[in-house]
């Protein structure tokens, strides 16, 4: 039985139910026919089964002052302060019902931001080429619920709930559907470590959903030890994974969760569930470097920051801040991400006191490892959200994406990027009154500690997060070398499919060392026993490259600034 969010239990009745143990009483409230009193049962639960069809409007009356959504809402009519709508999550008719999904080595992943886009039909609109280009995998930012109409995805507070801005349930299925007839999987981004700050009204009748004595930087930790909530995440992933049918979700920051056995009793229960006859991935974000959740029975993959960290000192020459863990013979740290996942593997992080992060990851595959030179994160956590386009030196920018699409780490886009994209992609919000004003001064003062931004005058320039044209300037323009970059990522994008990914199933490194002050060559023996080797130079003076003939693919004089070269020996 679903434990949250209302459930059709005959023609016109539905059961409703709410976890409120603060409340001594809990009435139901429906549009256009009259309140209902709930009745108590154990453990802090209200329920009550009563008229009600497909469409209905409800909330809870908590007392005379306060009327809430269903937290387990599986849609919105007013936003999160509105009402909540019953809603047959078995009405959709599907027409890609012999889909199973896609082996994980055939994953190329392309981060969406639905808003951004134009909501769900305009994501839709894209696919078509995205398909044809190479990519096998759309992964939307968080879809949920959240204030206002626009948001960059991470203020969610009904998880249930698709955003109203961004369309119906039912336009989301027909996304997922489209996409599945095009063979691209669906990948959703989830997110179980916070709720955002307008909108959640969890304390007011359930404050032991938190752990108030449990410090987040979003304050008390979700309490996802206590059966009520850990069913609350259970369900809400199911209800992606079966009513929506998407192929993988990706949990955001799950370190911020705190919580291994909740991670891993989720890793079973969702692959027992969905069982095994389709393919289910599940993605982690994951700042502890925490190989012992990486599995087949737990955990495919684990989107790998260390990689693009380095990648970015090396495009860059960025080391302030978290890049600092980076900046130290980077050409050396890039051959240890290529031959053995992560960088930071138990050392100390300068950028953490010196605490150590990460566990030994080289006994995994490398296909356990997502690699992207950008995401929404590192382009939207920059003041301005510069992309790598206006960073980075054309040629050793474009070396560096051809080292991504042909590692046989699994490569990850972020949109635009196949474009040359030049938009920024800003954090953007739509809060108002005094929560705007806090959020739009913490961002400024967020950035004060950066000599860029030192000068209060020079705060000023950094967007306001809760102005439209924020938003506005964050939808992804081509760029003025589009044509250039969409030919390089199909040319990649083949070469990989053809190359890497029939032979990926069973790749071990063999080595990777770094021949310069940025330069690396890595060897992989591949799963049909050829040998993969790449070579890559993003610095400034030439160096010597391996002498192979016959290269699968060639960028630039073997061994000059960016240039690359990828072999396969058989």
């Amino acid at each position: 039985m679903t434990v949250w969010g209302p459930a059709l239990v005959a023609p016109g009745r539905a059961r409703f139910r709410l976890w409120a143990p603060d409340r001594a009483a809990v009435t139901l409230e429906r549009d256009g026919a009259g309140p209902a009193p709930m009745t108590r049962a154990a453990d802090g639960w209200f329920e009550v089964e009563t008229a009600a069809a497909a469409g209905s409007r409800y909330r809870f009356r908590l007392d005379a002052e306060l009327a809430v959504p269903d937290p387990g809402s599986r849609r919105q009519s007013g936003g999160v302060h509105g009402w909540s709508v019953v809603e047959d999550t078995s009405a959709w008719r599907w027409e890609n019902t012999g889909w199973r999904g896609r082996p994980w080595e055939e994953a190329v992943i392309q981060e969406v931001h639905v808003g951004t886009l134009g909501g769900f039909a305009g994501v839709a609109e894209t696919l078509p080429a995205l398909a044809a280009l190479g990519v096998t995998a759309i992964q939307l930012m968080p879809v949920n619920a959240f204030s206002g109409n626009r948001n960059w995805g991470y203020d969610g507070v009904l998880p249930f709930a698709p955003a109203e801005s961004y369309g119906s349930p039912d336009d989301l299925k027909a996304l997922v559907d489209y996409a599945h007839g095009l063979g691209l999987m669906m990948f959703l981004d989830v997110v179980y470590n916070h709720f955002g700050p307008d909108g959640n009204y969890l304390g007011a009748y359930a404050s032991g959903f938190f752990h108030a004595g449990i410090d987040t930087p979003w304050g008390g930790a979700v309490a996802v030890d206590k059966p009520p909530v850990h069913a609350f995440f259970r369900e809400n992933a199911l209800m992606w994974l079966t009513d929506y049918g998407f192929d993988g979700l990706r949990f955001d920051a799950v370190h911020a969760i705190g919580n291994d056995d909740f991670l891993d009793q989720l890793a079973v229960e969702l692959r027992a569930a969905t069982g095994p006859d389709r393919h289910l991935h599940l993605i982690l974000e994951n700042e502890r470097n925490d190989s012992d959740r990486l599995s087949p029975e737990r955990y495919d993959a684990q989107w790998n920051d260390d990689f693009h960290n380095v990648m970015h000192v090396l495009l860059t020459g960025e080391t302030s801040a978290y890049y600092a863990d980076f900046a130290e013979r980077p050409a050396d740290r890039l051959a240890r991400c290529l031959a053995e996942g992560f960088i930071y593997q138990g050392e100390g992080s300068p950028n953490h006191g010196g605490t150590p992060r990460g566990k030994p990851s080289a006994h995994l595959p490398p296909t356990t490892f997502i690699s992207f030179l950008q995401n929404h994160d590192q382009i939207g956590n920059r003041a301005i959200g510069e992309r790598l386009t206006l960073l980075a030196d054309p040629a050793k920018l474009r070396a560096a994406t051809a080292l991504l699409l042909l590692s046989p780490q699994i490569p990850l886009l972020f949109m635009g990027d196949e474009d040359g994209s030049q938009s920024p992609f800003l954090f953007f919000t739509d809060f108002h009154d005094d929560l705007a004003d806090a959020v739009r001064e913490g961002r400024r003062k967020e950035f004060a500690k950066f000599p860029a931004f030192a000068d209060p005058a020079a705060r000023e320039r950094i967007p306001d997060p809760n102005a439209e044209a924020t938003f506005v300037q964050s939808r992804p323009a081509p760029g003025p070398e589009a044509g250039a970059w969409r030919a390089l990522h199909a040319q990649l994008l083949a070469l990989r499919h053809e190359a890497i990914v029939p032979r990926l199933m069973g790749a071990r490194a063999i080595r990777a060392e770094a021949i310069g002050d940025g330069a690396v060559v890595a060897r992989w023996r591949m799963g049909d026993g050829a040998r993969l080797t790449l070579a890559i130079n993003l610095a400034d003076d030439s160096v010597a490259f391996p002498e192979i003939a016959d290269p699968l693919f060639a960028r630039g004089e073997a061994g000059a600034p960016g240039s690359f070269r990828a072999w396969i020996e058989r």
